[in-house]
């Protein structure tokens, strides 16, 4: 992903916003970036996503990311939107182990 594409398509925030948080507050729990940028609280796609985004910040990776591209992204969202489940290509992805959890809390 680049750094302006959207990680929570609900309201509309990008990688760039997600990982200047994390870096600038530093937050030592993923679901704090929820109460700045509101990522997450929509249908819940993104949330291991972001939490996979926190997990790299905090660790230092220079240049935290999410394999795939953003239309892959958005057609993988929403047939989640559309079944509640995600597919495998989700925990691929995002490298986290999260990205299977049904879970929609940050």
């Amino acid at each position: 992903m680049d750094q302006d594409d959207h990680v929570c398509l609900c309201f509309h925030v990008s990688k760039r916003k997600i990982v200047s948080y994390c870096r600038r507050e530093k937050p030592p729990v993923a679901s704090l970036i929820s109460e700045c940028l509101s990522a997450g609280t929509g249908c819940g796609w993104c949330v291991p996503f972001l939490k996979h985004l926190h997990k790299q910040t905090l660790a230092g990776d220079p240049n935290p990311d999410i394999s795939g591209s953003p239309s892959d992204y958005a057609k993988r969202r929403a047939t989640f939107r559309k079944t509640g489940q995600r597919d495998t290509a989700s925990a691929s992805d995002s490298n986290t182990d999260t990205a299977t959890d049904t879970d929609t809390s940050v």
